[in-house]
């Protein structure tokens, strides 16, 4: 997928085209993990839509939930999306920094003839 230390580093313009293809990639992840927030605050807690969004935003972004959870379904629903939603971010940041994590390896291990 990326290249090898054999290969010369990408161009700049290059590099900044792959750094946009992976943050569409991490926004994806966020927009899902969003919408399995949003969808599960809604039928398991009988919040509306922009209070299920607050929710899911705040338990995907660490902070913690801001409505009350008032029946065993939503509490539930609630532990194992702030599990998944730690994943989430973890795997979030590596698929966005991957490249410039890369480019950054590619030129510290780079084979000096190329």
């Amino acid at each position: 997928m990326f290249e090898n230390k054999k290969q010369k580093v990408i161009s700049r313009s290059a590099f900044l085209r792959r750094q946009i293809v992976y943050s569409l990639y991490a926004s994806l992840i966020i927009f899902f993990s969003l919408f399995i927030g949003i969808a599960g605050y809604m039928l398991t807690a009988d919040l509306p839509f922009l209070d299920a969004l607050l929710n899911a935003s705040m338990i995907l972004t660490g902070m913690g939930p801001v409505n009350t959870m008032n029946n065993a379904a939503s509490k539930i629903f609630a532990s194992l999306y702030a599990l998944y939603s730690g994943v989430a971010f973890l795997s979030t940041i590596g698929v966005f920094l991957s490249p410039v994590i890369h480019r950054f390896m590619h030129k510290i291990h780079m084979d000096p003839e190329t």
